[in-house]
């Protein structure tokens, strides 16, 4: 079969484009299997998590000696603009945090006694998903949520996909807002985003986090759920528990006695 010139060019042409194409989807999936998943292959091993009995809570109204020492041991800034506000562990009402739970007996008991809160280190973790530089992950070992805060380019992604508020964002220098430094623990720099690790330079040494040692009522249970024998784990088969927004899915780790 014979062919004009102009057919011929034609049909190299094509093949050029069609090579061009193939070349370009194979480095795309290249780059694709380099770059690091996200997603978690296999379930952690142990599932730490922690459970605040509000029964006991509710004892000391006013006290935030958790969050003093959670904001102590890791260098939490103080900024005086409350847009600035930097925070690990906070105190919301019980209306804000569990809105769909309000009831007469909720509202008589905790009205005026605000319940601590922090990050939930979720089963499925958003921030992890939208995390673009691998700042933020899900440790295999023992499921605790991390940041690395040299990784961390201030985007905000993760801030915006956090359905718990449970990140903050360093406006400010947060080395000029901290009354005294912690030397044992890192402090961050201006554009990072911060939040509660559930004290994972405490659990390295065997130790529980700065909230539950501090605590003077015993209020705040922490261990291993996946462990049935733990303590919280046996303190959640005996007592009645509810979680923060659980219906999206994210499976939070903190959980809450009534």
């Amino acid at each position: 079969m014979k062919i004009t010139r102009k057919e011929f060019l034609e049909l190299t042409g094509l093949s050029v484009l069609a090579a061009g194409a193939m070349h370009a989807v194979h480095a795309v999936k290249a780059e694709e299997a380099a770059r690091p998943s996200t997603a978690q292959a296999d379930p952690p091993k142990k599932q730490m998590a922690l459970a605040i009995d509000l029964r006991k809570c509710r004892q000391r109204p006013g006290c935030n000696l958790c969050s003093l020492a959670c904001h102590t041991t890791h260098n939490v800034p103080q900024f005086t603009d409350p847009r600035h506000e930097v925070k690990w562990i906070w105190n919301e009402t019980f209306a804000e945090v569990f809105p769909l739970d309000q009831n007469g007996y909720t509202r008589r008991n905790y009205t005026g006694s605000p319940l601590p809160i922090l990050c939930n280190h979720c089963d499925h973790p958003p921030c992890v998903e939208v995390c673009p530089t691998g700042a933020t992950w899900k440790r295999p070992e023992d499921g605790v949520v991390m940041m690395d805060w040299h990784r961390c380019i201030g985007c905000k992604y993760c801030i915006t996909a956090c359905p718990y508020d449970a990140r903050s964002f360093n406006f400010s220098d947060p080395r000029k807002a901290l009354p005294r430094i912690n030397p044992d623990f890192p402090t961050r720099t201006l554009g990072v985003v911060e939040k509660c690790d559930f004290c994972a330079e405490r659990l390295a040494k065997g130790e529980p986090p700065a909230c539950v040692e501090a605590c003077p009522e015993k209020a705040i249970f922490f261990g291993d759920v996946l462990d049935a024998s733990s303590e919280i784990s046996i303190a959640l088969e005996e007592s009645y528990s509810i979680r923060r927004k659980p219906e999206l899915g994210t499976g939070p780790n903190v959980f809450y006695f009534l």
